[in-house]
């Protein structure tokens, strides 16, 4: 198929870059070509871009992905968009301009998501729903691929079966709550008492409140336990497991005293590392068009708000997500 790069107004674009790792002050708003897609590559006029914590933890030069991108700056974080394609490489038969796509792009390496136009391969896209608007759909992949691979790939979570989710109302927790109780588990959350009632609108079972309660005096016999806390958290949560329970650990960090503990105690603990999967995201987007999913935004940011949104992100406590609005 031929590009279609001609039909674009505009010959430039704006993007959110870094030439070097540290503070908010880092992240720099500036003007580039609009790149064209090669084979196998889409370009998307960006509506939304999610952010992620693994964004400030890069920036700050923390992580596996600051080690292998410290010679290659300057770099566009960002890794969630959402969008509509104006122009396809060759190849690419699956999509066309006017669609509306969303996906997990440039993971981990290339980033690419802050920015007005993003190229993406085919295969990282899906098609956004009707009832979700692109800004917010941009909120969506990562975490919701997080969630998903965490309790149906690695926990194996059965209808029936008892969840407990750590920082239910987060990120990754909200979508977490509702993907478990759309197969029909027994979902417990904890999360701050200011974030009771948006779980329970949610329809969790439970709600625990961190600072007053002790998971493992609460919790016993439980079939999964989702640790989006890590550290403490993670290892004293091992105590709530039953009999063949399993605790999924997302903060890398300290994923392995985690698995260690478990082994310690003849418990069993898995850390993972979320993949782009677009068949999942398909799956994520038919609970969203049944209703049975929502995405919660606690708020918008322009691109050149970006420091402000880095700002917040890094504070931790986020209901829901945070993301750029490109357009």
């Amino acid at each position: 198929m031929d590009t279609n790069i001609n039909q674009q107004p505009e010959s430039s674009m704006k993007k959110v870059v870094y030439h070097e790792f540290g503070e908010r002050d880092v992240l720099q708003v500036v003007s580039s070509d609009i790149p064209s897609p090669q084979e196998g590559e889409v370009l998307i006029r960006v509506h939304g871009a999610g952010l992620n914590p693994i964004d400030w933890k890069t920036r700050k030069g923390f992580g596996f992905v600051a080690q292998q991108i410290e010679n290659s700056m300057p770099w566009t974080p960002g890794y969630d968009v959402a969008g509509e394609v104006v122009a396809t490489g060759d190849g690419v038969i699956t999509l066309a301009p006017g669609d509306r796509v969303m996906g997990m792009i440039g993971f981990p390496l290339n980033g690419g998501g802050y920015s007005e136009y993003a190229l993406a391969t085919a295969d990282e896209l899906a098609i956004v729903p009707e009832e979700l608007d692109l800004v917010t759909a941009g909120a969506l992949p990562l975490a919701a691929l997080t969630a998903w691979q965490a309790l149906f790939e690695v926990a194996k979570l059965e209808p029936g079966q008892k969840v407990l989710v750590h920082a239910g109302a987060g990120g990754v927790g909200h979508l977490a709550v509702q993907f478990a109780l759309a197969r029909g588990a027994h979902v417990i959350a904890t999360a701050s008492a200011g974030n009771r009632d948006f779980l329970a609108e949610l329809g969790v079972h439970e709600v625990i409140d961190y600072h007053t309660t002790d998971i493992a005096d609460e919790c016993f016999g439980l079939d999964v336990v989702l640790d989006l806390v890590g550290g403490d958290t993670g290892k004293r949560s091992l105590r709530a497991l039953g009999e063949g329970g399993v605790l999924v650990t997302i903060p890398t960090i300290t994923a392995d005293e985690i698995v260690s503990a478990a082994e310690e105690q003849g418990l069993r603990a898995h850390g993972m590392t979320v993949r782009p999967d677009v068949f999942h995201l398909d799956e994520i987007a038919e609970l969203i068009e049944d209703g049975d999913v929502k995405v919660h935004i606690e708020k918008f940011f322009k691109l050149d708000q970006v420091a402000q949104a880095h700002e917040l992100l890094e504070g931790g406590h986020v209901r829901g997500k945070l993301v750029l609005d490109c357009r």
